[in-house]
């Protein structure tokens, strides 16, 4: 059960905190636009938490991350714009609306119809937000990471019919990135080159959204493996009375396969 007495003493906490005469001087000096890299670092960290599957470390750090939620809106409220309540209810409305088939009498059957529902409510939302977001990608928040709004930008699109038919033709411009990020780098074009490499990685976040894989989560796994296997050769190495500057690329290779091998079981 929730605790309305808990969100107000936090919400009580922040009021103090930004308190003109009594609050803390680095909380009060802060603005929206100094606190969101603390709010993009704070996502992070609960993606890391549940990554690790580490559920003490999430509830704390959902509550880092709750912490922002309350400080953006009492920066917001000091300005008269809107206050915590408001933001909660706001969410609370758009679950209702975008879910009539929980709250209310609608029946979709299947799960393409319900995604094509949800869709289509959003797609209502946008349009009402006014005509200076009526384009099909205007509103992809130009903040996210860029493999992720890659993935957004390009399911928009995919919306509308702008979309690569199967896997083989992805496949297909990715070789031809590939081989035109390899003439680049051959003639020493290094900023062609950088172009090129965004086009592949772009081509990569178009193949994770036809996989439906969410290209930040799978490449923040295979850092969690690179780390694991890489900390493997460095023990290996360290029983040997040796530091990995002090070994060769073959004594390093091979102590590599060794760990792939290990977890491969």
């Amino acid at each position: 059960m929730s605790d309305d007495k808990a969100i107000a003493r936090l919400i009580e906490i922040m009021a103090r905190l930004r308190d003109p005469e009594r609050g803390c001087p680095w909380d009060l000096e802060q603005t929206f636009a100094s606190i969101a890299p603390y709010t993009i670092e704070e996502a992070y960290e609960v993606a890391d938490a549940i990554e690790r599957g580490d559920l003490g470390d999430l509830r704390e750090e959902l509550g880092d991350l709750l912490l922002q939620v309350v400080f953006h809106s009492r920066m917001a409220q000091e300005r008269g714009a809107f206050d915590f309540d408001d933001v909660a209810n706001a969410i609370s409305d758009k679950m209702i609306r975008r879910h009539p088939h929980v709250f209310g009498d609608a029946d979709y059957g299947d799960g393409d119809a319900k995604d094509a529902v949800w869709e289509s409510l959003k797609a209502q939302e946008r349009a009402a937000k006014g005509a200076h977001r009526a384009g099909v990608l205007d509103d992809v928040p130009a903040a996210m990471p860029a493999l992720l709004r890659a993935v957004k930008l390009t399911k928009r699109a995919a919306r509308v019919g702008f979309d690569w038919p199967d896997f083989g033709t992805v496949f297909a411009k990715l070789r031809e990135e590939m081989a035109e990020l390899e003439v680049e780098i051959e003639a020493g074009e290094l900023d062609k080159a950088r172009a090129e490499f965004g086009d592949i990685l772009f081509v990569c976040a178009n193949l994770a959204r036809k996989l439906d894989i969410d290209p930040e989560d799978a490449l923040r796994s295979t850092n969690a493996k690179f780390i694991r296997r890489f900390g493997y050769v460095e023990r290996e190495l360290a029983a040997r009375g040796k530091r990995p500057e002090e070994s060769t690329l073959d004594e390093m290779d091979a102590l590599w396969d060794e760990a792939k091998g290990l977890e491969r079981g």
